[in-house]
């Protein structure tokens, strides 16, 4: 029996760098090499991996048609496509397997209609997520070691001019800081000293 197959694909980013169209090439040269028929293709461009289903409109909708048994098969490209919590991960493993629908990860060469896949796909949901949980604690770190050196980088000094212009002209803080696509903090900070310096 031919697999009714569903292709979900994602990009974290919209700016025209990082499209969906290799992910859906190697996805339809699988579904024509197993013989599976695509029948759905949901997508989510510019959302993070990280957000639950209720921010990514592809996912709902897919998750909606697994729960109505449309299809015998979900292909994505990575597990990195699908999520990056291992809660959300397992979560939508349990709702594949409740529904008898299988997944297919293609760079993982992962198939969970099989008992060694579905145990893998569990591990690949665990480095996702401690992936996920590296990257936030090199951020913080940069950040502690900026604050250490004394804080940001400082502001440049045509900016900090322009500021101060824009705040002598009665400009409010928060279209000052809009316009100039600083920091609030940074413009209250000058309007400070503008103040003292008075």
């Amino acid at each position: 029996m031919t697999k009714r197959v569903a292709i979900y694909t994602r990009v974290s980013t919209n700016d025209g760098k990082q499209t969906t169209e290799n992910q859906l090439r190697d996805l339809h040269m699988m579904a024509e090499r197993m013989g599976w028929e695509i029948v759905a293709h949901y997508t989510d461009e510019g959302i993070s991996g990280a957000r639950g289903r209720e921010k990514r409109p592809g996912l709902d909708a897919m998750l909606k048609g697994i729960a109505r048994r449309e299809f015998d098969m979900v292909a994505a490209w990575s597990v990195c496509r699908l999520g990056r919590s291992l809660q959300h991960l397992i979560t939508m493993l349990g709702d594949l397997d409740a529904r008898g629908v299988d997944l297919y990860l293609h760079v993982q060469a992962l198939d969970t209609s099989t008992p060694s896949g579905k145990a893998m796909f569990q591990m690949l949901g665990v480095f996702a997520e401690f992936e996920r949980a590296m990257i936030s604690e090199r951020v913080k770190s940069g950040l502690a070691r900026s604050t250490k050196k004394g804080g940001r980088p400082r502001l440049d000094p045509d900016k900090a001019e322009k500021i101060k212009r824009s705040l002598a002209k009665g400009v409010s803080i928060n279209a000052t800081a809009k316009k100039l696509r600083v920091g609030v903090g940074t413009v209250h900070r000058l309007k400070q000293q503008m103040a003292q310096a008075a």
